[in-house]
């Protein structure tokens, strides 16, 4: 029987920001990717949607991005090595001392929205990001683009990596991510979603916008907590696994 991992992006709401339903997720998902106030989120709405990670036994990541709250951090970025690196860090401990207050621990970082899309493909501030995680906690699995650079400067720097697909974007032939500037880039029908993920599952492939089957090779999927109809999206894909014979558990525990 094969194992996949389900994780979302949480811990992003504000009062005047609502963009997702933590607590309907965190039933869902084995893992949860958790804002850490840069990009989104506020100390203790973020603290809350820890508490809640811990009370339904899902594994906590930190999910740090760049320095862009009204952007919600999905503007591409040129920051200098010394800064973004500080910014990381920064995110890292701040998201750590959070979990250890309500009896959690992060096990891994996912890099939120445009640093992580940057870190796929640019080496200088993938090696940033590693650095950072280096500094704070070696111990920390980095999840990433499957394919993306940032996992070869990772492993090559001594840390544990795993990769990813997303059960709600579009995919290149290439294997990347349709930019969300472009028509189609987001998925929303859930039984669209959820046979994709489980032909990832079983077969490794994903269908590219033009038709044309792309390998990837992942041991997480992540379904969106801000995307229209997400928690439709995520019941649906894990009952849909679930029912293909393949087993649902994080893949932080699985190291």
């Amino acid at each position: 029987m094969s194992t996949i991992d389900l994780n979302s992006d949480l811990g992003e709401n504000v009062p005047d920001r609502i963009v997702g339903d933590d607590e309907a997720m965190l039933r869902v998902v084995t893992s949860a990717n958790v804002a850490c106030g840069f990009h989104a989120g506020s100390p203790e709405g973020i603290r809350a949607t820890l508490a809640a990670a811990v009370e339904h036994g899902v594994t906590i990541g930190a999910h740090p991005g760049y320095r862009d709250y009204e952007g919600f951090g999905r503007l591409p970025m040129d920051v200098d090595s010394a800064t973004l690196q500080a910014h990381v860090e920064y995110q890292l401990g701040a998201l750590q001392a959070l979990a250890g207050a309500v009896g959690g621990a992060v096990a891994y970082v996912k890099p939120h929205g445009a640093l992580y899309n940057t870190i796929a493909r640019d080496e200088r501030q993938a090696q940033d990001v590693v650095a950072a995680i280096r500094a704070v906690d070696p111990s920390l699995v980095l999840l990433g683009l499957a394919g993306g650079v940032v996992l070869d400067v990772a492993e090559r720097a001594g840390l544990q990596v795993a990769a990813e697909a997303f059960a709600d974007r579009a995919y290149t032939p290439e294997g990347l991510l349709v930019p969300r500037t472009e028509p189609g880039s987001v998925l929303h029908d859930p039984a669209r979603v959820s046979a994709r993920m489980v032909r990832l599952a079983q077969e490794g492939v994903l269908e590219a916008v033009d038709g044309t089957d792309v390998a990837v090779r992942a041991e997480s999927i992540c379904v969106h907590g801000d995307s229209e109809g997400a928690i439709a999206m995520a019941e649906a894909t894990r009952r849909a696994l679930e029912d293909a014979g393949v087993a649902i558990a994080p893949f932080a525990a699985r190291r």
